[in-house]
């Protein structure tokens, strides 16, 4: 029969759906593929895998392929990401030992297939990673097998590996640090001593620490290749930056020449097991101020930004690698601890049933229960026997202890020699008493574990990047100006494939370009092999904000208006926008624009032609641009002159020095601006005779 309920069934929001489906996703990503777990400082996959390998290790290699499938029963994605993930860990040469060709991080070179490399848990993996003993395990995705929560490791193997991923709304990179360091950092948190962890990377290089920032979120580190000067224009790369390879290097290199930003004339990859890149510079070229643009412009030097983050509690947190390294050694002295009161718990229960078991033989409680026809009547009999010897043990006698003496084989009751017993037992009572003691002095024994962990497996783990401090290389410094800039100053036209057209100077590829118009317009632009600055243009030169030059002007503001003179200097522009360096009046023209380097350069003089006029006695004015101040470009300037200008010309040297010298012995026109000397004799004249007197006004009659 159909169902008739008539009541509506429950709907849920849409948006809502969506929004804990993506919760649910987010937090998944996080905590189950890309981040590492505080405890073991292993990502899921990464812990599954050396799960399997622990299940398969009989002390030979198996086939890689073989591990991944194993693995799969575990981890719940695809066969690629288990066998990138074996790799990686491989090439770390820590945790698993390896065998074939597992590729090559220094020529970027990838592994071979999974079915012709081998791989094993190392001694060191072995020892440190694993105890079933302490371990917490969870079932599996398909609740077929057991797999471990977190492995009980006790090395801060996270910060040796280092770790990358990228979760749903947080990134996690952790750089990898040397492990003789990690480990003297750890006895150093145990003697509460200061310490400090910087990353050593396998690549080498030379690494600038001083904004590591802990690892944490902020800071920062740059790296450098190491580069050596074999000969004059001859460089070999011996190291390269963490995150690169050869290739990649060589490709930056060529990458930066075709773009003008470093000169080489060839380059040799010839790295196999160490980095060898050689690198031909053309003659003519500065060594050091191409060494500075490989680092400028290349991969030569990279720049890292850590992002500690972690799972705690089940939540990612962000630590500073201080913090996790802490952790790490607090977590091994609790693991120490544990070890050694289940080791004593054993040891206690193996002197306790050898002495029960030599007070059975040795007093033949075991012939009371010859005659003994029921299984109570045998436990009753051996209870009787022990009774008198229950105070020279060191717990109370259980069921069990008696089922367990039943179970003594005849053969090990005759051959039962008390001699070796004692002996036995006299061994078991020394490690009880070294075990109580190391539990007593747990920081001194979690110290000397370190120590020789230290001992045998760090002999060959020297730190391979060196810890140095460099001062940022600025680009433009260091670029190379080996191209040519030209102007088309018709068209309005710049840039440096225009090689027909009129030649400025020098430039780089990163320079900018700035360009004064008749107009009194003023444009800053981007170099590039053609690009549009302004028609009718004056001025076009390679900008330099750094060390800005003084322009001397000369303008008429308006159509008909007056000549007006100022210096001023260019500094802070924005790329692209037009700047009126007049009161932008229509009409305007420049009649002067001179650029130079500095004030003593500027300090010249200049000759105003005025145009032809009956009124005018002196048809032109010395304008020194020395007595005129240096102000910014948005400065309007002093007036020079009301009368029309027909044009400025620059004065001779040697007439310059001649006008200085004459104003240096007459101090009343050197006090007056040359923009206020009189040009008409007519001026002169009212300013020599004396004001007239103005008629009296007549008196208008009143209105009647």
């Amino acid at each position: 029969m159909p169902d008739t309920d008539p009541s509506p069934s429950p709907q849920q929001p849409l948006k809502g759906m969506y929004s804990d489906w993506f919760l649910d996703y987010a937090s998944y990503v996080i905590l189950e593929r890309a981040v590492p777990h505080i405890n073991d400082g292993l990502k899921p996959v990464q812990r599954r895998i050396l799960h399997s390998l622990k299940e398969k290790d009989d002390g030979r290699f198996n086939k890689v392929a073989n591990i991944i499938g194993h693995t799969m029963q575990y981890h719940p994605h695809g066969d690629q990401a288990i066998g990138d993930a074996l790799v990686n860990m491989g090439q770390k040469e820590l945790v698993v030992d390896t065998q074939g060709n597992w590729g090559n991080i220094l020529t970027g070179d990838s592994a071979a297939a999974p079915r012709y490399i081998e791989t094993r848990l190392s001694k060191f993996a072995n020892e440190v990673l694993f105890n079933s003993k302490t371990t917490t395990w969870a079932a599996s995705y398909d609740g077929r097998n057991k797999e471990p929560v977190t492995l009980p490791a006790k090395f801060p193997l996270v910060l040796a590996h280092g770790a990358e991923g990228i979760a749903v709304g947080l990134a996690c990179k952790i750089l990898p640090h040397n492990f003789n360091e990690l480990i003297d950092a750890c006895i150093a948190v145990l003697r509460k001593e200061e310490f400090e962890i910087f990353p050593d990377f396998a690549q080498g290089g030379i690494a600038d620490v001083a904004d590591y920032n802990d690892g944490l979120r902020g800071g920062r580190i740059r790296v450098r290749a190491r580069i050596e000067r074999e000969k004059a224009r001859h460089l070999v790369i011996r190291e390269v930056p963490y995150g690169t390879t050869a290739t990649s290097l060589c490709d930056s290199i060529l990458k930066a020449n075709e773009k003008g930003k470093v000169r080489v004339s060839r380059i040799e990859d010839c790295t196999a097991e160490h980095v060898e890149i050689h690198v031909y510079l053309p003659a003519g070229i500065d060594t050091d101020q191409m060494l500075q643009a490989l680092y400028a412009f290349t991969d030569c030097e990279v720049s890292i930004s850590p992002n500690a983050c972690v799972i705690q509690d089940n939540k990612p947190r962000f630590l500073g690698v201080s913090e996790i390294l802490r952790h790490s050694a607090k977590q091994t002295r609790a693991l120490l601890k544990t070890e050694l009161e289940i080791k004593l718990g054993e040891l206690q229960e193996k002197w306790h049933f050898s002495s029960l078991e030599k007070i059975f033989i040795e007093n033949r409680i075991y012939r009371r229960i010859e005659e003994c026809e029921t299984w109570e009547a045998v436990i009753e009999e051996i209870w009787i026997g022990l009774k008198p010897f229950l105070k020279l043990l060191q717990r109370e006698v259980t069921e069990e202890d008696i089922v367990r003496l039943t179970e003594i084989r005849i053969k090990r009751i005759s051959k039962f020699d008390s001699f070796k017993a004692d002996e036995f037992i006299r061994g078991l009572e020394d490690q009880i008493k070294e075990t109580q003691r190391n539990l007593r002095r747990l920081t001194q024994f979690t110290i000397k574990y370190y120590e020789s962990i230290k001992e045998r497996y760090g002999k060959n783990r020297q730190r391979r990047t060196e810890l140095s401090s460099f001062d940022r290389v600025e680009a433009k410094q260091v670029v190379v100006a080996n191209d040519t800039l030209y102007v088309n100053r018709k068209e309005g036209m710049a840039g440096y494939s225009m090689k027909r057209d009129e030649a400025v100077g020098k430039c780089s590829r990163l320079d900018d370009v700035i360009a004064f118009s008749r107009d009194g317009t003023m444009r800053v632009v981007k170099i590039a092999d053609k690009v549009f600055i302004g028609k009718d243009n004056l001025i076009c030169n390679v900008f330099n904000r750094d060390e800005p030059k003084i322009y001397n002007m000369v303008y008429r503001d308006g159509r008909g208006g007056r000549a007006m003179v100022k210096r001023f200097q260019v500094s802070g522009v924005t790329r692209e926008k037009l700047y009126d360096l007049t009161a932008g009046k229509a009409g305007t023209r420049v009649l002067w624009l001179s650029e130079h380097e500095n004030e003593e350069e500027a300090n010249i003089i200049v000759r105003v032609h005025l145009k032809s006029d009956l009124r005018l006695r002196n048809f032109q004015i010395d304008c020194n641009f020395g007595e005129i101040a240096i102000k910014g470009r948005g400065a309007r300037g002093n007036i020079l002159t009301k009368h029309p200008v027909d044009r400025v010309s620059r004065i001779p040297k040697a007439e310059q020095d001649e006008i200085s010298a004459k104003s240096e012995t007459s101090p009343t026109e050197t006090e007056s601006p040359p923009a206020k000397k009189t040009a008409t004799k007519k001026a002169a004249a009212k300013k020599a005779a004396p004001a007239k007197k103005a008629p009296p006004k007549k008196k208008r009659p009143p209105k009647k």
